[in-house]
């Protein structure tokens, strides 16, 4: 039996699951379409979500994307529903499931998190965080929006970060529930555009866990357990 056939009943099952995609900080929804490509040759049917992500706060984005994450869990022939965030998007993500976690969710990854904060953020939070709202929100200082905000706890979370982020600190990128962490050797924006991200991010929505290991993978462990 060939590969492709013995794929094939997943690929099935994939094209039952829609993935929803959503963006960061000075983003927009058009840089997830490698991505989002990527992921249809593997089966799954795909969505991108956008915001205006500049001046409204971190909680206006989040009580929009839950109400999105509700409208499309009831699209006809969708069983399970998954989310993959890059960036701020991840916060979004935080934000929204904390108000409402569709029935049909099924598993979140996020690229480059900022879940502890990010120190360009706290860097620039006195002008910046005057002029953009959600740069102050995003501060690595205790009291920010997100060093309060609910962790997905009970959701299946994947966090692949990015080896040389120029806005996010390893170890910020982590979160204190359980959840699959693993390292690329690359650059903040850069994991929307590359193969092994799109690979590690389908291994993660199929099993729950990050399967490849190379060389250039940093850390491959369950987190916070």
């Amino acid at each position: 039996m060939t590969s492709d056939t013995t794929d094939r009943p997943r690929i099935s099952q994939r094209s039952r699951e829609l993935v929803v995609l959503t963006h960061g900080f000075m983003a927009n929804r058009w840089l997830l379409t490698p991505l989002a490509r990527r992921l249809r040759k593997r089966g799954w049917q795909t969505s991108l979500w956008g915001y205006q992500s500049l001046t409204p706060s971190v909680l206006t984005h989040a009580a929009r994307f839950a109400d999105e994450l509700a409208r499309v869990a009831q699209t006809p022939g969708i069983d399970t529903l998954h989310v993959v965030a890059h960036s701020m998007g991840g916060i979004v993500t935080r934000a929204a499931l904390s108000r409402h976690t569709p029935e049909k969710l099924g598993r979140l990854v996020m690229l480059a998190p900022p879940n502890r904060g990010s120190f360009v953020a706290t860097a620039t939070a006195g002008l910046m965080g005057r002029l953009f709202r959600p740069v102050s929100e995003l501060t690595t200082a205790p009291e920010s929006l997100v060093n309060r905000l609910a962790e997905p706890i009970g959701v299946e979370t994947g966090v692949i970060a990015a080896g040389f982020d120029q806005l996010v600190s390893l170890e910020s990128t982590r979160l204190a529930m359980p959840h699959q962490h693993i390292t690329l050797p690359c650059m903040h924006s850069s994991l929307l555009f590359r193969r092994d991200a799109a690979r590690l991010t389908a291994e993660f929505l199929e099993r729950g866990v990050f399967n490849t290991v190379t060389p250039a993978t940093a850390s491959e462990q369950s987190a916070g357990s």
